[in-house]
């Protein structure tokens, strides 16, 4: 069996794929995966009254919009 010859026939074709990039697959872009019941830090802009409605209770109106916002989306408006 003959044995390749230790330098290739054009020097010019391997010096090119020397310097060639490699090109590497893209790897897919993934949404990460939501997870019930944790919440997100978001900014939105609501109405000034809007704000002062929840805020005249104390502390916990964040907690009170994202209450009334989770009524709305189960279908059962009760704010």
């Amino acid at each position: 069996m003959a044995t390749p010859p230790r330098r290739p026939t054009n020097p010019i074709a391997a010096a090119e794929a020397a310097f060639k990039p490699v090109k590497k697959p893209v790897a897919p872009i993934r949404e990460a995966a939501a997870v019930p019941n944790v919440r997100e830090l978001v900014s939105i802009r609501v109405d000034r009254a809007v704000l002062d409605h929840f805020q005249e209770g104390g502390p916990g109106w964040q907690d009170r919009i994202n209450e009334a916002l989770v009524q709305i989306v189960a279908g059962k408006p009760e704010v």
